[in-house]
């Protein structure tokens, strides 16, 4: 193969000079690490804390709902250590919710903005996450919306109505199926159950969602599920399912 010419290569230098020369210049840049914000001890309870509020209300269906408020005051309390306004803002409007959730039931869209919530901040970085301040702020005035709306009169849909008791009627049949087999199938009856109850609550179906609640508590534990096949707690899961049925039946009366 020829040499290059020492023309070309004077070319080529040359025409690479800019590009080598910013590339110098920002390496410091890159090699300096980022300067945190919060004190990392802060940002890592505040992490812990959106877990532990995050799995309080995914698991509200099956523990209750006693976890969830003592999580969102340990939050704003460390929102108010942090002295952030974003941060502040968002632990403001979560205490808030608290508030409304002791006062009744939540509303389809305080739930929805709630789940949302809880969903975004149980993630790597915490306080630290570049996009934390964006969502810090879009949630608090999601929620500061939904509570606005709280006292007003929620308009059902009866064609949202239809769609639910068409999709609970499903449910319910799969619910009688697996009670029938033999031994009955508990994963089955908990999945369809918290399926169900998450679905009611969106259309604030509280009586159905309470139900639903009591068949999964009827459904003996893995160290009791020899139990389950037993007349007595198979006539009482029999009978929560009549209920349910009765009140998803009343629902388009």
């Amino acid at each position: 193969m020829d040499d290059i010419p020492e023309r070309d290569l004077e070319e080529t230098r040359a025409a690479l000079a800019p590009t080598l020369e910013a590339t110098a210049a920002i390496l410091p840049w890159v090699a300096k690490p980022t300067k945190l914000r919060f004190d990392a001890r802060l940002n890592q309870r505040w992490i812990d804390t959106c877990h532990r509020l995050a799995q309080a209300w995914s698991e509200r269906h099956e523990s209750g709902a006693e976890d969830i408020r003592p999580a969102i005051f340990a939050l704003y309390g460390i929102a108010l250590e942090s002295g952030d306004a974003e941060c502040l803002h968002l632990g403001e409007s979560l205490a808030s919710a608290a508030d409304s959730l002791e006062a009744g039931p939540p509303s389809a869209q305080l739930t929805a903005a709630l789940s949302a919530a809880t969903e975004c901040f149980d993630e790597p970085g915490g306080l630290e996450n570049v996009l934390f301040p964006e969502r810090a702020r879009h949630f608090a005035q999601r929620l500061e919306k939904c509570l606005a709306q709280h006292d007003l009169a929620a308009i059902r849909s009866p064609v949202i109505d239809r769609l639910f008791v068409s999709e609970a009627h499903e449910r319910l049949e799969r619910l009688h199926d697996a009670l029938a087999v033999l031994p009955p199938d508990a994963y089955a009856l908990k999945l369809e159950g918290l399926e169900l109850a998450q679905q009611a609550e969106h259309l604030d179906l509280y009586g159905i969602v309470h139900l639903c609640r009591q068949l999964e508590k009827t459904i003996p534990d893995d160290t009791r599920i020899d139990e389950l096949d037993s007349p007595a707690v198979r006539e009482s899961l029999a009978n929560i399912l009549q209920q349910i049925g009765a009140a998803v039946d009343a629902i388009t009366d």
